[in-house]
């Protein structure tokens, strides 16, 4: 019997890891989800394949390819679990670092003081290269490879095995970059090696060289994740099952090539959800979308426009920028898993800390000792006594008593306390939302908000009271839209070269070479990802700013001969759109090319979001029930409880009611309506609108 053709997708979230297989033959689709392993997700990966091959009655010799969208990256840095780094730069230039941009965050906050945090790598663990490149490129000053020598020495001598390298105006020429990379080969041979010129080609060398630390700081243990993976995937099938990794820009890269540019995961999972939520909500009819992935440990926001979520290059993990292109994603500590506590002064707070999957909540009987979100929405009966479809149980009294003891110390009744803590959570959830929007010069209320995630939908109705955004909607399966994301993207790579020229001066010739040398490098890359070359799509964009201006704007670059007039049109208007204004037609103002960029995409073939017809349905006379505390001043109330599967197109429900389905709950408030459209998403409005 012939294999099949299985793609599966796997996201490893805080406390569960989700998983969407897709049939290409078939066209069937089957989701699934598995508690995490935080001691080593790879265990929870590979029992996840399990599930679903079993799930589809099939075995290893059927997968055809697995993404995973991770979180190994994103949580070191969270975490801040940087283990000892070592940077070598210019002689003259080793406190980089310290200086860094001078920008002290919150204006100083509510403190007269602010006292500069860590720096990734310490003054004592950086060291200079005499040599020197100009803007150009044109070497200044000699690559002193004797002191580069003694510079590798001194790092093997310390046991310093993970380095950084960032020389002035590499981006223009790597050639010295290269030959210190050729001296810690022969001097410090275990050393891993993260080079600015082949992380971020771009200028701003405190920018680049963050970037390049945090990438060689997330290489070892990424690289040990991933072998370790590919290593225990040939135990379902003798071939080589091709694997690939999520990375922050909406794209996916082979396991064997991510290694060598771990960075470009530190958003992975996040990036897959807003994917997969934007693909859903543009078949719905939807194309000015907020998304709200909310899982164990946070929730993730970003914003989708026509169908493609927004772009940025000046993100970060943490307290570590990072400048390569991901996906415009702001996440805050509003999980399942985040912990209610009382600050010195005596008011409650809700995260950033988790419980995450292990001990978890005190409902998941594992040993947790603190009140967490998921904690008071059981004692308000939002959600049911068990997890996934009665797979996971809870321990309801548990919980209780943690609520109890809190009310307590806060002088509330258990349910006001409970109610407390989700109306923290929901308002931490608005406040993330607006900070992709109204910051941003985007109205929230001319957005629809697609929430998902195993928590993501549990606060909807309040976030559409908060927000004002007049419609919510809820995919199916909504636990594993991040995992269904993984199967949406195409394969990936972007390249920036920094080409700073004022638009009267720009050498269109120039210009089309540098691109032609940039789409050679993604062609080769996409070429060794075994795509054939008529399948080749190759996206070229400019980061342009006004002369003066210390940030850019993107736009697009058609393909072709250049046309720097168009690019600078398209300039202005993307500058009115963003700031609201231009200097369009003002002869004093000139445009400034700074970055040029290509991206190499190799397509795959997308899982269809099939239609259904409406049919006849009408609410159940006698329906299970279960109280239910929407609100503290009016008590628990008998709630119905509907089956998501059993709602067919067309089925309409009123609040109060409760929708359950195996990976997520949606409570639906009194004076809200929820109904079920041909693509079997739940469409959640205010009654009477």
């Amino acid at each position: 019997m012939a294999a099949r053709r299985i793609r599966i997708g796997i996201d490893t979230g805080g406390t569960f890891t989700d998983v969407v297989a897709f049939d290409e033959d078939s066209g069937e689709l089957v989701t699934t989800k598995t508690p995490s392993t935080p001691s080593n997700p790879a265990d929870g990966f590979l029992a996840g394949i399990d599930k679903v091959l079993g799930l589809l009655g099939a075995n290893g010799a059927d997968i055809d390819a697995v993404s995973h969208g991770t979180t190994v990256a994103t949580n070191q840095l969270l975490e801040g679990k940087v283990d000892r780094l070592g940077f070598v730069t210019n002689a003259g230039y080793e406190a980089m670092l310290e200086i860094a941009r001078q920008s002290v965050p919150d204006g100083y906050g509510n403190s007269y003081f602010w006292v500069k945090p860590d720096r990734i790598v310490p003054r004592d663990l950086v060291q200079g290269v005499e040599g020197r490149l100009d803007v150009t490129g044109a070497e200044v000053r000699p690559f002193d490879e004797a002191g580069a020598r003694a510079v590798a020495r001194w790092f093997r001598e310390r046991g310093v095995d993970t380095l950084g390298v960032c020389f002035l105006h590499s981006y223009a020429n790597p050639e010295h970059e290269e030959r210190m990379r050729a001296v810690l080969a022969e001097e410090h041979p275990d050393a891993v090696v993260s080079l600015s010129s082949e992380v971020l080609r771009e200028y701003r060398e405190y920018e680049r060289a963050m970037t390049t630390l945090v990438d060689a700081a997330v290489k070892p243990r990424l690289s040990a994740y991933v072998g370790n993976i590919t290593s225990r995937l040939r135990a379902y099938d003798e071939r080589e099952i091709p694997f690939y990794v999520m990375k922050s820009n909406g794209g996916v890269l082979s396991a064997h090539e991510v290694v060598h540019q771990p960075i470009t995961t530190v958003l992975s999972g996040p990036a897959a959800g807003a994917l997969g939520a934007a693909l859903i909500a543009k078949v719905a009819g939807f194309d000015r979308v907020l998304t709200s992935d909310g899982g164990g440990t946070s929730t993730d926001v970003s914003v989708v426009i026509d169908g493609e979520p927004t772009l940025t290059t000046e993100g970060s993990v943490g307290a570590f920028p990072s400048k390569i292109p991901m996906i415009d994603v702001v996440t805050v500590g509003a999980g399942g898993g985040s912990i209610a506590w009382l600050s010195p002064e005596g008011t409650l707070k809700v995260g950033p800390q988790s419980a995450g999957a292990d001990p978890g909540p005190l409902c998941y009987g594992k040993g947790g000792t603190e009140v967490t979100i998921t904690d008071a929405h059981v004692v308000l009966g939002r959600i049911p006594p068990h997890l996934l479809g009665g797979e996971i149980p809870l321990d309801v009294p548990a919980a209780r008593t943690g609520v109890e003891a809190l009310a307590e110390r806060l002088g509330l009744s258990p349910e006001a306390c409970a109610t407390g803590v989700l109306e923290i959570s929901a308002w931490n959830q608005a406040n993330a939302l607006r900070q992709v929007t109204v910051k941003r010069g985007l109205d929230v209320r001319d957005f629809t908000l697609t929430t998902f995630g195993g928590s993501g939908s549990l606060l909807l109705c309040r976030l559409m009271d908060v927000l004002g955004v007049p419609t919510v909607l809820v995919p199916p399966d909504p636990g594993n839209v991040s995992a269904f994301g993984l199967l949406t993207v195409d394969v990936k790579n972007d390249y920036v070269q920094t080409h700073v020229a004022l638009a009267d001066q720009l050498d269109p010739a120039t210009v089309e070479g540098v691109y032609a040398d940039l789409t050679a490098q993604a062609a080769e890359a996409l070429t060794g990802e075994g795509f054939a070359d008529d399948e080749h799509v190759f996206t070229r964009t400019a980061d342009l700013r006004y002369f003066g201006q210390a940030f850019e704007v993107r736009v697009p670059v058609a393909a072709g001969p250049l046309d720097p007039a168009a690019v600078a049109a398209a300039f202005h208007a993307e500058h009115s759109a963003l700031y609201g204004y231009d200097f369009a037609g003002d002869p004093t103002q000139q445009v400034e090319w700074v970055n040029l960029r290509v991206s190499g995409i190799g397509p795959i073939r997308r899982p269809e979001i099939r239609r259904h017809e409406a049919s006849e349905w009408h609410v159940e006379s006698d329906p299970p029930t279960r109280p239910v505390c929407f609100d503290p001043a009016e008590g628990y109330v008998d709630t119905p409880l509907h089956q998501r599967a059993d709602l067919p197109p067309g089925a309409r429900l009123a609040g109060p009611v409760v929708i359950e389905e195996f990976g997520s709950t949606v409570p639906v408030h009194p004076g809200f309506v929820a109904r079920v459209d041909e693509h079997l998403n739940l469409i959640v409005t205010r009654t009477g609108s």
